[in-house]
């Protein structure tokens, strides 16, 4: 392996990635239905603000703001032809952040999904989808990211279309999935099939994130290394909680020693990569990092052990954690929670497209 991430890889048993985006961002002034990658030139300074506060609470990865950063995405806002200026913005912001910080911290370059259903089923070629995330990747490198982080994919060919559109610029790649759904992703996919992506595809690393929840996470997160080898590195992010509407707004009702317990569990799980999505604070970063200096690590959790300090999971996680992959064994009785996200930490809306 070789750049940044590689190299504190090499150096650590577990790093700290960054929390929320869109959720963090609305307190700060984010209206709903507004691109959150239009901040990166119209109001940088919280973006760096944000980046600055994860890295202030010890996140050892900060993602830059351009989750919705394809033409796909920009087109609902009229700004499809902004890719480059948007992307390369969002990655230089993170970049100050991160070298200002006295210390390696690695920028990586959130590519999301580009809302469209892909060929055989939707309107979307891979060719098409390819040349969007080749055109996104290339600003992100531009700008300065270490990796390019494609997050919160559901179907098997959107993310590789977005792996082999990555693999143009030249800088390694890691994937998450949103298993969301009974144990899999929105178009069915399991951990056990990701972990086949990456090896054919050579990833950096591979992992989790967004979902219903720590407890589905971590125990996605042990499907994941039951179908991978040792060396795998594994990523969890997981929402802060389930969320809630409270006095009219989207709340996460994870606390910061919710979140240091998934934390801790996570990389007893294999997780060598841990943070926080939806609803994640710098708070909550800032204890997660305590709580993982001070473990070390455990036996591996079991289902007992999750839904007794993280809350249930699903029938199909649970059948999975069986060697049960058919989608009969996960039939019943469903998701423990809703998914309420259309973006990286941004609660989920009818103007908000995608997974």
């Amino acid at each position: 392996m070789s750049g940044r991430l590689s190299t504190l890889l090499a150096q650590r048993p577990w790093l700290l990635a960054d929390g929320a985006t869109g959720s963090n961002l609305f307190t700060m002034g984010l209206v709903s239905g507004e691109a959150p990658e239009l901040w990166n030139v119209a109001h940088p300074d919280r973006i760096l603000a944000l980046h600055k506060s994860f890295v202030d609470a010890g996140a050892d990865i900060i993602l830059t703001n351009s989750f919705g950063g394809t033409r796909y995405r920009l087109k609902l806002h009229n700004a499809e032809h902004r890719v480059r200026e948007l992307n390369v913005s969002a990655a230089r912001i993170a970049r100050t952040a991160a070298d200002s910080s006295g210390r390696d911290v690695v920028v990586a370059g959130s590519i999301g999904p580009t809302g469209e259903i892909l060929e055989p089923i939707g309107p979307l070629s891979a060719n098409d989808a390819r040349a969007a995330f080749a055109e996104q990747a290339a600003a992100l490198a531009e700008g300065g990211a270490d990796v390019l982080w494609i997050e919160t994919m559901s179907s098997r060919e959107e993310i590789e279309a977005a792996i082999e559109g990555a693999r143009t610029s030249g800088l390694p790649v890691v994937s998450t999935l949103s298993f969301d759904t009974n144990g899999r992703t929105m178009m069915s996919l399991t951990p056990s099939e990701l972990a086949s992506i990456h090896r054919s595809h050579s990833l950096l690393a591979c992992g989790s994130n967004c979902g219903v929840g720590p407890s589905e996470l971590v125990a996605s997160i042990l499907n994941l290394a039951n179908a991978s080898e040792p060396s795998a590195v594994l990523v969890a992010k997981a929402n802060c909680g389930i969320p809630q509407y409270v006095d009219g707004a989207i709340r996460y009702d994870g606390t910061p020693e919710l979140m240091a317990t998934y934390a801790c569990m996570a990389f007893d799980a294999g997780a060598r990569i841990i943070g926080g999505c939806c609803g994640t604070t710098a708070e909550h970063l800032r204890v997660m990092r305590t709580a993982l200096e001070r473990h070390t690590r455990g036996e591996r959790p079991d289902v007992a052990a999750i839904e007794s300090r993280l809350g249930a999971i699903t029938t199909g996680a649970r059948a999975q954690l069986q060697g049960l992959m058919d989608r009969a064994s996960g039939a019943a009785p469903g998701s423990v929670g809703r998914r309420a996200t259309g973006r990286r930490g941004t609660p989920r809306s009818d103007s908000t497209p995608g997974s």
